[in-house]
């Protein structure tokens, strides 16, 4: 048995001013992860394991992620396909193809990246191969997607504390599927809805554990939520239910649809509360405990922000609130200045603004450095399943009872050590303020008395019915109140 293996991944905020280059991408070849090491626990890396464990053969092509940007540059996006293709190519005979993908990827001249990387898988294997494909949940599921993989899964978690259970998942079932023992068909369902939903509350937490307990049961083989992308302006722009059964594609159809419109049915209480800047700062005030952690989600640079806007900060500055860590500010060049300044040395500094109108106005401040760290890690997931995430070389520095953390590589705040890789102790803060979006929680709402979420300006603003989109279908809630029927 012989599976071919590939990684093609980035969100893609077609608001973002930043363009995706080749240059944004960690890219490893061919099972080789020593250009980017985190790989070694990647989807694709256990793709590998699995089908080692059983005596199969593995042609891996490459693996490349980039942080959400901008859109991606059409050379980049036809470079990478063509180099996945051709090592598809090289690689025939195989009994199947496992695919490592997001499913909000546009590239210029590609609204749909995905969906055009898996025909052109298709169109090399023929009719016959599986093709299964992983997907992250904040995708946009099109029908040429749908039509030319054999199986799609999505993650079902938000933070994203399930992707490897979502690939053996895949893993098994594409197995499944070359010995004849499933026959997967697939079914999907438009919610007709445009969102983020966080199943670490009810309402969603039951309905992710809904799905769940359908699976296996019934000829019901896999039940996936794709939340959508809210700030990928592309036609397929929506939420979407999508349910694999075993050759039973009318029970597919019909179980996505009424999971679909069970869903819908909760639309008015499944959206996270966002708050305004100052309304979010006089909630946490108002509780009287301590830390509270409050999520910048309109700079998340992993929804493809700059991770560098000052909204947040101006107005703790404004108001004269102490005893606050903030981060982190992407910032290389004043990285640079505090790493050259040396801790306790004061200093004029700019900080942030620098990518645009949606970063705010750069603030110049006048600040001690409290620390450095060089080439800086952070952890996502359980410990049992932890993963490290490097942040550069990073700086703190202290301003009117605030301190500031810096960071050179930009990636969203994923755990506390962004702060205390710098001397930042937060759970001696009164506010905690992180550049991220959920992917936070895990490891921060074990030492946050409350957990708050702010609406500030931003390229990843959630107040979805303000975003200018120009192609994508806004005949949904909450553009629209009751869109099923109107």
């Amino acid at each position: 048995m012989k599976f071919f293996t590939a990684c093609l991944a980035t969100e893609t905020n077609t608001f973002s001013p930043m363009p995706t280059s080749d240059k944004n991408f960690f890219v490893s070849r061919h099972g080789d992860y020593s250009t980017y090491p985190p790989y070694k626990d990647s989807v694709v890396a256990l793709f590998r394991k699995l089908a080692n464990a059983r005596g199969w053969e593995v042609a891996e092509s490459i693996i490349a992620n980039a942080e959400p940007a901008g859109i991606t540059l059409r050379k980049t996006y036809e470079a990478f396909r063509d180099e996945i293709l051709s090592d598809l190519k090289g690689a025939l005979p195989v009994d199947a193809v496992l695919l490592d993908l997001h499913g909000a990827m546009v590239a210029d001249g590609y609204d749909d990246c995905e969906g055009d990387l898996i025909a052109s898988v298709r169109q090399i294997v023929g009719a016959d191969i599986p093709i299964g494909v992983e997907l992250d949940l904040h995708c946009h599921i099109t029908e040429k997607m749908v039509s030319n993989a054999s199986i799609i899964i999505t993650y079902k978690e938000y933070p994203h504390t399930d992707t490897a259970d979502r690939a053996l998942e895949l893993f098994n079932l594409i197995a499944d599927t070359v010995e004849g023992k499933i026959h997967p068909t697939m079914g999907t369902f438009d919610c007709r809805m445009i969102g983020l939903f966080y199943p670490t509350a009810e309402p969603m937490k039951s309905y992710v554990g809904k799905m769940k307990a359908l699976e296996g049961k019934d000829g019901v083989l896999s039940v996936s939520l794709a939340h959508c992308f809210p700030w990928g302006d592309v036609k397929d722009l929506g939420a979407k239910t999508l349910v694999v059964t075993d050759n039973n594609p009318a029970q597919a159809a019909q179980l996505a649809e009424s999971l679909g419109r069970e869903l819908y049915a909760m639309r008015k209480t499944v959206y996270p509360r966002y708050q305004s800047i100052d309304a979010a700062l006089d909630e946490a005030l108002a509780l009287g405990k301590s830390p509270v952690v409050l999520a910048d989600v309109s700079d998340n640079s992993g929804g493809g922000a700059p991770s560098d806007s000052t909204f947040v900060l101006k107005r703790l500055l404004e108001r004269k609130i102490e005893n606050v860590a903030i981060g982190g500010f992407w910032d290389p060049i004043a990285v640079s200045v505090a790493m050259d300044a040396g801790v306790g040395a004061k200093l004029d500094v700019r900080i942030g603004g620098k990518m645009g109108p949606m970063s705010g106005d750069p603030l110049d401040l006048h600040v001690e450095v409290t620390g450095i760290a060089e080439n800086a890690i952070q952890y996502f997931g359980s410990d049992e399943a932890r993963m490290d995430y490097p942040l550069g070389n990073t700086a703190a520095l202290r301003v009117n009872g605030i301190d500031i953390v810096l960071i050179s590589l930009r990636v969203q705040v994923f755990s506390p050590e962004l702060f205390t890789n710098v001397g930042v102790d937060p759970t001696k803060r009164k506010l905690v303020i992180v550049k991220s979006t959920q992917h936070f929680y895990g490891r921060f709402a074990p030492i946050a008395a409350e957990v708050l979420y702010i609406s500030a300006p931003g390229a990843v603003q959630p107040d979805f019915k303000n975003i200018p989109y120009k192609f994508a279908d806004t005949h949904k809630y909450p553009m629209v109140e009751d869109p099923m029927v109107s």
